[in-house]
């Protein structure tokens, strides 16, 4: 696609780059609005516990299990096609949850706008992929897009303590207004691209079903994770079928002619350290916010909208992230950068370990503003890294892949902090300062991913270099070695 050359001449590369960002700006505030509202949308419509989860996690099983198969179906459909088609069925199924009257239809709405979320969001980052030529333009488009996702999350939160106050609904019809203009922009300004030809060997329909079914029970199995007792069998049981179909999944890939996902794609270390450390780092920050917000609302008795406006401390990386992060990884690198927002991820969730009764928000501030800025700092780099050096005709495989991973690392971040609460919990006599030492517990989940994190992030220092000292290097954000194993 030359869409880029084609933008300048016409002056629209700028809010070409802008709708683009406005659909991850959607997905990152679409979750964190309704994260907010779940405990008013539970008592509004009577919702069991489980089916109040269940609101939630809905949206993971689509996004996780369809991802990969959203990312391919960029490449081979093509990607303006698959972006405004899906971005039209988000738009639809929010609104349609707006009007839900029961927990079921929210649920259905929710699993849906996930899917989606999974086929929309690698289209858009696939066009910025291959319309920017790799280098400093494509470092920096990247690094506006990731920023404008993290922005999105954190504001979010805050837009939807204000919009649970006027109704819950809100936090649904907003979302579906928001796509609408997008949608509008988007037909004016996204090129048009050719129809992409048939596979010549057709599609890899098989590949297909495995990848999302597998995707699907190993989504499930994770955020099942809290159920201990009889419903442990159940967890168990979706993990390990998860588990035979992504080896059933493998020996298709294979054998097709033209296989979903090439297996030789997951020879770029690069790509692959990249994917694992963004599991890690979104697992470990959703994992920390989740914990953090109980804290404030049910320990602290915070309103949802007070809760909110005290974490948008960590919105920090929507003003850093485009700002900063461009600067420190033009001089240092992207693997440096990296591993720097561990390190100051280790740092913000250490200091509130110690977490009191009586904290000041003053005493959480550090934590919560060290934590958005090393949000900025790792999260547009890893972006980066994740799609660099990969052919043009697999960038939306690439995003699949990162999309894939951030939200299994989003599921085992909240499952994992809710499971481990709920077993340092329940021998607790139920007494405010039980429930705080089961906080203080729970919060040891995300130091310890952002610790294995740290470690696999710090792979790639081995052969980062400054940019000035690599060969024929651009003044640009590039990690070139490593990005691939012979074989």
């Amino acid at each position: 696609m030359s869409s880029v050359p084609a933008a300048r001449k016409s002056g629209r590369a700028w809010p070409l780059l802008l709708v683009l960002c406005g659909t991850i700006f959607l997905e990152g505030s679409d979750v964190a609005m309704l994260a907010v509202a779940v405990p008013t949308i539970r008592a509004d419509l009577g919702l069991t516990t489980s089916t109040a989860a269940w609101v939630m996690s809905g949206y993971v099983l689509g996004y996780a299990g369809f991802t990969l198969l959203g990312g391919r179906a960029a490449d081979l459909l093509g990607r303006r096609r698959m972006f405004l088609t899906w971005l039209g069925v988000f738009l639809v199924f929010s609104m349609l949850g707006g009007f839900a009257i029961d927990g079921w239809m929210l649920v259905v709405a929710r699993f849906i706008t996930g899917v989606a979320a999974a086929f929309m969001t690698p289209a858009a980052m696939s066009i910025i992929t291959t319309s920017y030529p790799e280098g400093p333009q494509r470092d920096k488009a990247l690094l506006v897009f990731a920023g404008v996702g993290a922005g999105g999350f954190s504001l979010g939160l805050v837009i939807g303590g204000l919009l649970t106050e006027l109704g819950w609904r809100w936090v649904f019809f907003a979302p579906a207004f928001l796509a609408g203009a997008i949608l509008l922009a988007a037909l004016r300004l996204l090129p048009a691209e050719a129809r992409p030809e048939p596979a010549q060997h057709g599609y890899d329909l098989a590949g297909a079903a495995s990848a999302a079914a597998a995707m699907l029970l190993l989504a499930y199995g994770i955020v099942r994770l809290e159920h201990r007792g009889e419903g442990l069998g159940l967890t168990l049981g979706a993990l390990a079928a998860g588990l035979a179909l992504v080896a059933a999944f493998i020996v298709i890939e294979r054998r097709a002619k033209a296989p979903l996902v090439r297996l030789g794609i997951f020879r770029k270390a690069a790509m692959v350290r990249a994917d694992l450390a963004a599991l890690l780092f979104l697992g470990r920050f959703f994992g920390f916010q989740f914990i953090v917000t109980l804290y404030l609302q049910e320990l602290r008795g915070w309103s949802s909208l007070q809760a909110a406006i005290a974490l948008i401390a960590m919105g920090c990386d929507a003003v850093l992230a485009p700002t900063l992060t461009p600067r420190l990884v033009n001089r240092y690198g992207n693997s440096r950068v990296i591993f720097g927002g561990f390190l100051l991820a280790i740092a913000a969730y250490g200091l509130f370990l110690p977490v009191e009764m009586d904290w000041s928000y003053a005493a959480m501030f550090p934590s919560l503003i060290i934590a958005g800025t090393a949000f900025a700092l790792a999260y547009g780099p890893l972006t980066i890294a994740a799609t660099d050096s990969v052919a043009k005709e697999e960038q939306g495989l690439a995003g699949g892949l990162l999309y894939t991973f951030t939200q299994f690392g989003s599921a085992v971040g909240i499952s994992a902090v809710i499971a481990v609460y709920g077993i340092a919990s329940a021998d607790a006599d139920g007494s405010p300062g039980a429930v705080l030492d089961a906080y203080r517990t729970a919060l040891v989940v995300p130091v310890v991913m952002v610790l294995l994190g740290a470690a696999v992030s710090a792979f790639g220092l081995r052969s980062a270099r400054p940019v000035g000292q690599r060969k024929g290097a651009a003044p640009a954000a590039r990690d070139e070695a490593s990005d691939g194993v012979p074989g």
